[in-house]
């Protein structure tokens, strides 16, 4: 067998990631939602290959007010030659794929990031033009205020909440990419003549796929004291001994200052039951540490003088919790309990 052909299982990998990407064509490749009060069910722009989709109509009369461009698939160059590009690397996969030449897929690879970098940073500049460039004439100014949306994750624009992430397409773009990458790993194990070749690419694909869902992940994240926000009162979260997380299925994550601030937004149904990846609240005794809520244990007492006067603690096993009763004579309370 020549050195330069590639693995059967290799082939059929390139095949069917550019047979799927025919599918990007046909979905949404990224999505950007907004949450705010006054639009309890959030507002969505979609955006397709040769399209924008979603509540668009809406989304332009809210810019309108704050001086922003209004949006309209003719104004993008990108939509007329978006789908051309991603048919290209669609039959490219396939004939990778059928050549099985090594030379062939690493060519592709690097072909496959460039375009991706370039794609990225053109997404980049367009939501920097589209937030900083405004109308000076506008309704409503705010002085020294831009409303460029992140590229990807969470970012707070007045009192909307704007969510930037890949959307079905852009996922099958990410995992075709997720893929290549894994078989030209492959290959050039087994070019070097590694001992086991499958498992290697096994363990490859792996870990790829475990670093492209970690983007999305529904763990917590470390709260950082002094610069988040609590997603409830809006105040900073200055104390580390009191913090709680929500986390959706999504991976946003919300925050919030203690345990009042939390309760009250699940009250107030600002995220539903059924979107709710977990709850966190600050391990009290190691405020670094996050517990799931419902592997906490509970003190509420006058005494812990939280800042927003839940004065509820959390604590990762009862011996700490225990100690905790005798120091601020509270009583022991249950997340169960909480809820109600």
């Amino acid at each position: 067998m020549s050195n330069n052909k590639i693995a059967k299982t290799s082939s059929i990998a390139l095949i069917v990631c550019g047979l799927s990407l025919v599918l990007v064509l046909f979905t949404p490749i990224w999505r950007i939602e907004l949450d705010a009060p006054q639009y309890p069910e959030g507002l969505m722009l979609l955006i397709y290959a040769n399209k924008l989709a979603g509540n668009v109509e809406i989304i332009n009369g809210l810019n309108h007010y704050i001086g922003m461009k209004t949006l309209h698939a003719d104004d993008f160059v990108e939509f007329k030659v978006l789908p051309g590009i991603i048919l290209f690397f669609a039959a490219f996969f396939v004939l990778a794929g059928l050549l099985a030449r090594r030379k062939l897929i690493n060519f592709l690879l690097g072909l496959f990031v460039v375009f991706g970098i370039l794609a990225m940073v053109d997404f980049w500049r367009w939501e920097y033009d589209y937030g900083h460039n405004l109308d000076p004439n506008a309704a409503i100014i705010v002085p020294g205020m831009a409303y460029q949306p992140p590229l990807i994750g969470f970012k707070q624009l007045l009192n909307f909440g704007a969510y930037s992430i890949p959307d079905i397409g852009g996922w099958i773009f990410i995992g075709a990419g997720a893929v290549l990458l894994g078989v030209v790993v492959f290959e050039l194990k087994r070019k070097n003549k590694s001992k086991h070749p499958k498992n290697a690419f096994n363990l490859v694909i792996v870990g790829l796929l475990s670093m492209l869902f970690s983007s999305c992940s529904t763990e917590p994240e470390p709260i950082r004291i002094g610069k988040d926000n609590c997603d409830f009162c809006k105040m900073t979260i200055s104390d580390s001994r009191f913090g709680a997380q929500i986390v959706t299925n999504k991976g946003k994550k919300h925050k919030f200052d203690d345990q009042h601030c939390l309760s009250q937004f699940l009250y107030e149904d600002k995220v539903k039951d059924g979107d709710i990846a977990g709850v966190y609240f600050v391990d009290f005794n190691q405020p670094h540490d996050l517990i799931n809520a419902e592997n906490a244990f509970f003190l509420q007492s006058p005494s812990l003088k939280s800042p927003m006067n839940g004065n509820i603690a959390a604590f990762s096993n009862n011996d700490s919790l225990e100690n905790a009763v005798q120091k601020f004579y509270g009583n022991k309370i249950t997340w169960e309990e909480i809820l109600k």
